[in-house]
């Protein structure tokens, strides 16, 4: 059993499932669909570069939600948000389509 060893771990899972929530729209969406829903939730044109489209996908995963000091970040290999900033880390997945459309930049 994990236990909180500083307060910032007592807010982990609220942030993580309003992460998850956030992508649910996302995970199963057709490329098409996500190039629609990204520049939707953030009123703005899709992104060209593979970084770019990280950071995109990381704003809408973050949207409105209170990291109450975690840090968020896409992994190198675009296939989970990184959550970092208490004693112990959490991964939350994004899915293959997500993955596919951040490395389908140029």
């Amino acid at each position: 059993m994990i236990k909180p060893k500083r307060p910032t771990d007592l807010t982990l899972a609220p942030v993580a499932a309003e992460i998850d929530l956030n992508l649910q729209a996302l995970r199963d969406a057709r490329p098409y669909e996500i190039v629609d829903q990204v520049a939707l939730a953030l009123n703005s044109a899709p992104a060209e570069t593979r970084g770019k489209r990280a950071k995109q996908i990381l704003e809408v995963a973050t949207r409105q939600v209170d990291l109450h000091g975690w840090k968020a970040s896409i992994s190198k290999d675009a296939t989970r948000v990184e959550l970092r900033g208490g004693s112990v880390r959490l991964d939350v997945a994004l899915s293959a389509k997500i993955r596919d459309y951040i490395e389908a930049a140029s």
